[in-house]
Parts: C-alpha cells; structure tokens; sequence
C-alpha cells in the first residue's frame, strides 16, 4: 500500500482525525485500488457487517423554485404545472401507500423559496392559508406523520433559523445538499449562476443554524458539474468542520451529476464512475469510520459493488411507490437487486429509519418529544428499522422466515474477523465489551455463524440432552412499593388498571399449594413476589418453614436479590447471616431475577428504586458463599442497547469465575404489550427475534466455559422460540411452571402451565433426547419422574 494511504488508514484506525492538510494531500494521484481498499478498511472499524437504506416515499411538496440551476429538471415554471402545491389529501395517500409496503420515511423534497419569484406561488399558498411555502411544508409533514406514521425528512432548501425550529417540530431529521463551496461556479456561465439559494456561504449558514439546533441533518456533494477535485475537497472540509462543531450531520451523500436532456448541461460529460469512486474513498478517509457515507444507487446502477467496496455504508431513500423525482430518468432499483449486491460484498442490507441509530440513542437530545414513541415502536436494539413483526409472549406460533431460513443455513466457509472472535470464545477466552457487542450486530450470514458456533459449543458442552424441571411458581403477593417500569404484575398505586386484583397470601395458601405441587410430581417450588409495604425478613423466613412443614423434601428456590435485600435491611440483619438464616429455614436456591440489566444507566431508566448493580452481585456473592446457588438472568428489549447486553454477560461472568454458583444463565425477552413503559412510549415492543435468538448463542459463547448451562423461557418465546433457541446454544426448558403470573400480567399469551409429556414431545421433534432435572441439575428419582408424567 502506498505510504501515505497507509498513513491514513493508521490515522483511522487510531480514532485521529486527518488534518485539513492531509485530507487536500489526497488529491494527489494516488492508487485508486488502494485508495477504495483503505477507505473499505476505515468504513469496517464503525461500520462492519452492514449497508443500511431507508424505504421511502418521495413526496414533491412543490415543483417551483426560484433558483435556476443548469442542470436540473426538477424545477419547473408554473404554466407546465396543474397546481403550484400538491394537496395534501394527495400527500397522504402516497404516504399510505408507501406504509402499506413498509416505507418508514415520508421525504418532502421542493424548490426553494418560490414565492419570492412566482405569483402563481404567492397566490396557491394564500389559498391554503399560508404566508410561505415553508409554512405549508410544516402543515403537510405533520397531517402525513399523523395519518400514516410515516416518519417526515424535510429538504425545503435554504432555512431561517425560525423555519428550522418550526421543521424540528413536524419532522425527525433535515437536510441540504451543500454541493459545492465554489463560488466559481456562481459565476456567470457556471452551473449556479442566478441560483441565490446556491451561494455557498448561504448554505452553509443553514447548516450551522441545524447544528445550533440539535437537527440530525443530511449534507453532501455534487460531483461533475465543473469543480475540481480540490474543490470537493474543500466541500467536504467545510462540512466536516461545521459537524465537528456540532455533531448533527448524519449523513454524507455523494451525489453523481447526469446530464438531463433540455438543462443548459445537457450537453456536459457525467463524471466517470472512477471520479465518483475516488470521492467516495476520500470522503470515507476523511470523515473516519463514525461518519454514515451514502450514495444513491439509482444513479451508478453498474457500480453499485465498487461503492461498497470504496466505502459507503448506506444507499439512501429507496421507495417501491414513487419515483426519484430530482432524477426521473433513472428508476430506483429493486430491493432485491441491492440486497443482492450488498450481500455478494460480504455485507447485509438492512432498513432503518430517517434518523440514524447514532442520534436514536439520544432522542431528547436530537429529536422532538412529539416523535420519541413512534420511533421507540419501529427500532430494534442497534437503533434500525425493525424489520420482523414477532414479539415475545405474542400468541403466534410463527417465526420471521429470513431468521428460519438463516438458521438452518450452513455457515460461510471463509474465515472473517468475526470468526476470531468466535474461535476466542470456544477456546473459553474472556471476551472483550466490544467483542460481545459486535457479536450481537450480527445479521445476515454473520447470524448465521454465530448460531452454529453457539450450537457447536452447546453440543460439546451438553451433549443433545435437554433438561427441564418439574416445578410450581407461587406468587404469594402481587403488591409492592417499588415503581420499576417494566412491571405489570405489581399492584401499587396507579395500577389497578393492570391484569389481577390486588393479593396477598396467607401462610396457610402457600402451604397448600406446596402440596398440590408435590402431589403433581414437582420437585420444586419457585417462590417469588412484589415487595409488600409490610413484609420484614421475617416474613420469608416464615414462608419457607412452611413450606418445609407442608413438604419436607421439597426444593426452595425462591427470593429474588431485591426480596434477600429488602428482607434482611428490615430486620438489622448482615446479608450473610440473613441467607444463613434462610438456609437454615429451607432456602435451597435463589432465583437470580431483579437484575434487568446490570448497567446503572438503564437501570436509572427502567429500575430507579430498585438495588443497584453492585448491590445485585453483592446479594448474589453472598448466596454463593454461604452454600447457596443461584441462576443469573437478563430482561432486554426494552431501552437499552448491545452495549449494555455485553456488559451485564461480562458481570456475570466475572462474577462465577470468583464464587462459581450460578447453575444457568436464563435470557427474558420483554412482554412489552401491558408493561407500563411501554404504554406511556418509552420503550420498544421487545427485542426482534433474531436478537432474542442470539442471546442465547451469545450468552453460550461469552459465558463458556463457566456457566455450562443456557436456558430458553417457552413462556416467552413460545414453542417454537424455544426449538429455535435449542438450535442456538441453549439446552435448557426450565419449568413445567404450573402458575406462571408474571409474563401474562405482562401480556404474555403461552400458558400457565407446560405438561412434560409436551414438552418431550417437543424435544424429541427436534431429534433431541429429554431429561427431567432437579433444580441443580441432577438426576430426578424414578418414582417423582413417574408421577409427574402421570399429573
């Protein structure tokens, strides 16, 4: 590689920024190979695995303009057209036709400022009951989000600071192609002359004013419309430096020019496809691996592999419903056409929204409130267009076909970096932070190697067995004082509107159905429940002496964290001899529930009363010291991100390779349907079910080999989550249940109850063998297998 492209690439690699100077070095005749290779390698640091677009409607608010660019057929006069506006009736139907097939954008593209040159403008708006067309464009984007939920992306040219924040308002994102910083080609006989709206200074004042305003805002380059390649350069500097300012450009578009019949440039050379190759590499090494570098597809149709290869990341708005209307000569291509294309470049196309992840992650920050919850309800965890309509503890039994079909796939033979990772993690390596996040941006092929390896792993760990165990949950109370947002189980204050009256029960009841449990072949009693405003330590004490005295040999598996916690606080109690004396009353596990996720910013969010994560492991730690095991869970889906998964698996297994208690690792999807988060709009609609699947191949892969065993909820994924998910690294059932509270409250729709002759059955569809357990993974008597068979 040449030395200065090396240079650059090391530069990227080490988080640096290239100088101004550096970057205007790049016009020199370098390597064009070289060039796309480096700008490939740069784009991979922050962007592998994937090329994103956005399904899209193109709605031309209106086709006047009071510029007259020498190459556009966009603007026209207003005797060629029926109406200066569109109406807004038309607006919508368009929108909804797009949402019918899954467009997410509504993009309101028109001409500046029309009024200030045509009549014909001034008189339509007046009509409509405006004063500007940027008054009407705030009008119509609002009447399609309300009506369809498209998501509006406003590009209405040149902006005051007061029509930006009237924009911000009715719109999730803005943009304006910058073009060119060239007043060359303001100049009589250039391509802008008599276009005011182009003067560069102008344009770049808006988007400073974006900035100013926390807009997540589009901005790129016309290339070929007589600017040097020195002059790109310069472009791009300026929009690196207004972003490096503010944060708020999320996207930079590289736009190819194309001569158009009947423009004063119909007449002027396109850019070959190497200038615009070159660009794109430049563009990439420029702005780093952080920056999303875009380009459209419909106008470099032959090229579509080589801009992968020099660097984009995304291919824009793509829209089965209307045509590009900047550029009607040139169709967009199918969908299929570019996934076809993105996937042969080792890449997997995937849809997200007209905002990027990046500023998801930080909607108060970057987004109208107006707009938090509908994005919420379209997101996966990374931030992307949810692309599956499966939800954990939904009633249907069918599985998103690209997931199955990615399942049952065989793995790419060629070794990739993310094959490193995994080769780490099988030779039971401590997987970095990082490691572990990019294991779960895994999509397309990449899923499938991750779910392999996983399985590999539970083969060589488990064998083909999968274990279950016969238990009952009893939830002796459903009251607690604690707020936590996720929960619809608990009754408090505000929440009678959930599922279930109020209870509490009486030791007499929880003996009683010890015993029914028993007679039912179970072996353990699962017992947990909310925190009641009068339960001490004692009452836990005195509800496992009962249920040793109903059943002597029955198993206690019960108590979350916060329940240890609370119980021994109110009683003056140090945790250890707390747990010591739970033990000595019957206690024989805990289930280790309570930890959400164990990372303080989202439990701020989702948990803020509840014990903190060190308090958690503290509880945990204690249990595992005393004698006590425990099982480590997550709750995801919700608010948080990969990031956050990867820590919580990293907690955990740091935390076994110290105290070695954990027995299994159990992965909780979030019921969002009647969770109270949920339905005030603050969190998504629980993770898709390729993120649900890769938790447990991920938690196989991060936890090997210390915690041996990864279990899979039916009553959250459902029979048929749970074979894929058997498939995927897990070898666990977990409980038959009996009663199973929880996730119902929370609209989970599995039954209450799992019979082990369904649950062999299910097993044994899969050419598995089934084994019931105890709850420490023992071999079950005979005779207390046979009569569970027979309840």
């Amino acid at each position: 590689m040449h030395s200065d492209i090396a240079k650059f690439v090391d530069a990227a690699s080490g988080g640096a920024v290239l100088s101004d100077a550096e970057v205007l070095g790049l016009e020199a005749d370098l390597p064009l190979a070289e060039l796309m290779a480096a700008a490939g390698h740069v784009r991979d640091i922050g962007r592998p695995g994937i090329v994103s677009y956005s399904p899209k409607v193109f709605l031309p608010l209106t086709f006047l303009c009071r510029d007259s660019c020498h190459y556009c057929t966009f603007a026209k006069a207003p005797r060629s057209l029926k109406s200066p506006y569109m109406a807004i009736d038309e607006m919508v139907a368009i929108a909804r036709r797009g949402a019918e097939v899954g467009c997410r954008e509504a993009l309101f593209t028109l001409g500046d400022q029309p009024e200030l040159r045509y009549r014909a403008a001034r008189d339509a708006l007046a009509a409509l009951g405006h004063a500007t067309t940027l008054d009407y464009v705030e009008q119509a984007a609002r009447a399609v989000h309300e009506a369809t939920g498209l998501l509006p992306h406003v590009n209405p040219g040149v902006m005051p600071a007061a029509s930006l924040a009237a924009m911000r308002s009715v719109s999730v994102s803005g943009g304006l192609m910058l073009e060119s910083t060239s007043q060359r080609l303001c100049k009589r006989g250039g391509p802008h002359y008599g276009s005011p709206d182009k003067v560069p200074s102008v344009r770049l004042e808006t988007l400073r004013e974006a900035g100013r305003q926390n807009i997540p805002f589009t901005s790129g380059i016309l290339i070929g419309i007589g600017e040097t390649r020195r002059e790109r350069l310069e472009s791009l500097l300026a929009i690196r430096a207004i972003h490096a300012e503010f944060g708020h450009i999320q996207e930079i578009i590289i736009q190819n020019f194309a001569p158009k019949p009947g423009t004063k440039m119909a007449g002027a050379p396109a850019p070959t496809l190497a200038e615009h190759l070159w660009t794109v590499a430049v563009a990439r090494l420029m702005f780093g691996p952080g920056m999303s570098i875009q380009a459209p597809p419909n106008l470099q149709p032959e090229g579509l592999r080589q801009l992968i290869d020099a660097g984009i990341n995304d291919w824009g708005g793509v829209s089965p419903v209307t045509p590009d209307h900047v550029n009607p000569e040139a169709p967009w291509p199918e969908v299929e056409r570019v996934r076809a294309v993105t996937e042969g470049a080792g890449k997997t196309l995937v849809p997200r929204l007209a905002v990027y992840p990046e500023y998801i992650r930080d909607l108060p920050k970057w987004v109208a409130p107006g707009f938090h919850t509908a994005i919420l309800r379209s997101i996966d965890s990374e931030g992307y267009a949810r692309e599956d309509q499966w939800y954990s503890g939904a009633a249907t039994t069918e599985l998103p076909p690209d997931s199955v079909r990615l399942l049952n796939s065989l793995a790419p033979r060629a070794v990739s970096a993310l094959d490193r990772i995994l080769f780490r993690a099988r030779d039971g390596a401590r997987l970095s932070e990082g490691e572990i996040t990019r294991l779960f941006e895994a999509r397309g092929s990449e899923f499938t190697r991750v779910v392999k390896a996983a399985d590999a792993l539970r083969r060589q760990v488990c064998g083909d067995t999968v274990t279950y165990v016969v238990n009952r949950n009893i939830s002796y109370t459903n009251i607690c004082y604690f707020k936590c947002a996720f929960c619809a189980f608990s009754k408090g204050q505000g929440s009678n509107d959930l599922r279930g009256a109020p209870y509490n029960l009486d030791l007499t009841v929880i003996a009683g159905r010890v015993r029914e449990a028993c007679e039912r072949g179970a072996t353990e009693v699962c017992m947990q429940g909310g925190i009641h405003p009068s339960y001490t330590g004692e009452t836990y004490l005195s509800i496992c002496r009962a249920a040793k005295q109903a059943v002597p040999d029955i198993h206690i598996h019960a108590f979350s964290p916060l329940e240890i916690w609370q119980g021994a606080t109110t009683i003056g109690l140090p945790l250890r001899e707390y747990l010591e004396r739970l033990k000595a009353a019957g206690l024989a596990t805990l289930p280790g529930t309570a930890a959400e996720i164990l990372d303080e910013d989202v439990r701020r969010r989702i948990c803020a009363d509840k014990i903190t994560t060190a308090q958690w492991v503290e509880v945990i730690e204690t249990a595992h010291a005393v004698g006590l095991c425990t099982t480590a869970t997550i709750m995801f889906g919700h608010v948080e991100s990969p990031v956050h998964w990867a820590r919580h698996l990293l907690t955990v297994r740091d935390l076994q390779a110290r105290s070695g208690g954990f027995t299994e690792f159990v992965p909780l999807p979030f019921v969002h349907m009647e969770a109270p988060m949920y339905r005030k709009g603050r969190a998504r609609k629980g993770p898709t079910f390729r993120e649900a699947v890769l938790m447990h191949s991920i938690a196989r892969l991060a936890l090997h080999p210390l915690v041996t065993n990864i279990q899979a909820s039916w009553v959250k994924m459902g029979a048929q989550g749970v074979l894929a998910c058997l498939q995927a690294g897990a070898n666990d059932l977990g409980g038959t249940l009996m009663n199973e509270y929880i996730s119902r409250s929370a609209g989970a729709s599995h039954g209450q109850e799992m019979l082990p002759s369904d649950l062999e059955l299910m097993i044994a569809g899969i050419g598995r063998r089934a084994r019931q357990r105890t709850t420490l993974y023992g071999i079950v008597p005979a005779g207390e297998a046979l009569l569970a068979r027979r309840a």
